[in-house]
């Protein structure tokens, strides 16, 4: 697949997408945190082995469920292009232009829309202002 180019209207447009899929992911973690610690607890107690067999291998299969859902979400990000650098605190950058130089267009969740950017070797700590 090219690699897609964004404007900074065009990476704008795309935020309610990707605002979505991020609380989508952070959701996931957090219930799959839940169950992989009562996962960690039945595997540490195992005092009745049938029963707890089974409630191991279910949760298992949810953990492997969940790891499923999100890589969905990470790809529907990325699928626009768009690049998923975090979700915890989300940040997600656009590949972009300023002038003739390759630059990502820098987004972090809780700003309204993108105003940064960043050198393809500058990483966030090297953001500067639209």
């Amino acid at each position: 697949m090219a690699k897609k180019y964004f404007t900074a209207e065009q990476a704008n447009r795309l935020l309610p997408l990707v605002k979505e899929e991020i609380q989508e992911l952070k959701q996931i973690q957090k219930s799959f945190e839940e169950k992989w610690k009562l996962h960690r607890k039945l595997k540490e107690g195992h005092q009745n082995v049938q029963t707890e067999t089974k409630s191991l291998f279910t949760l298992e299969c949810e953990l492997e469920f969940m790891e499923i859902q999100a890589q969905l979400h990470v790809n529907n990000i990325q699928s626009t292009g768009a690049v998923l650098k975090g979700i915890e605190p989300a940040l997600v950058d656009f590949p972009s232009f300023k002038g003739r130089e390759e630059v990502y267009l820098c987004w972090r969740e809780g700003e309204e829309e993108i105003s940064f950017y960043h050198g393809l070797q500058d990483g966030y700590g090297g953001r500067k202002p639209l």
